[in-house]
């Protein structure tokens, strides 16, 4: 059975990404029928997905506590972890996550990556954390993802067709996040 005080936020990347895109309505379909409350906003500063301005937004409009599952796409995962230095967390899954600024300079520009991570605070501050991951992603290399589920000791799902979980090829559903999903809800 699923508690009813459990949430779970869907956080699209930045590049102009919104609570729409790809497989996130089809999550929050298939949760909001499980009863869970489910939202998938859009996020201001949607371009650069400023980290002055995401984090503020996640814990001030969203309400993100501890009773609450970020599920971050690319660098709505990067939010979610850097919101977890900080705060407390139920748990996080981290799509086409990535650590470092890849070398582009809207990344750089974002200012997730001016300081360096707090794996331990990042770890301490949430029940669990799952990773999805593709071989295949065209702007993530494998070893980003790889490298941040060794450091948050992560339950780690490693495909080689996802590319970025829909920002370069249409996926409209994904049945692993919400078998993942359901499953850390019954727990």
């Amino acid at each position: 059975m699923i508690s009813p005080k459990k949430k779970v936020i869907l956080l699209h990347g930045n590049g102009g990404g919104t609570g729409a895109d790809n497989w996130l309505p089809d999550i929050r379909s298939s949760l909001s029928e499980l009863g869970v409350e489910c939202v998938t906003p859009d996020m201001p500063d949607a371009e650069l997905g400023r980290a002055s301005v995401w984090l503020p937004y996640l814990h001030d409009e969203l309400k993100v506590d501890e009773h609450t599952i970020i599920v971050g796409h690319s660098t709505g995962a990067i939010a979610a972890m850097r919101y977890a230095e900080k705060h407390k967390l139920l748990g996080s899954v981290l799509v086409g996550g990535y650590y470092t600024d890849l070398g582009d300079e809207n990344e750089k520009q974002s200012g997730y990556f001016d300081i360096p991570w707090d794996w331990t605070a990042i770890k301490q501050h949430q029940d669990w954390i799952e990773v999805f991951a593709s071989t295949d992603d065209p702007w993530i290399p494998i070893e980003e993802p790889r490298f941040v589920r060794d450091h948050l000791t992560a339950t780690y799902h490693e495909f080689n067709d996802k590319g970025h979980f829909g920002y370069d090829t249409e996926m409209k559903e994904f049945p692993e996040l919400l078998t993942a999903l359901k499953n850390r809800l019954s727990s």
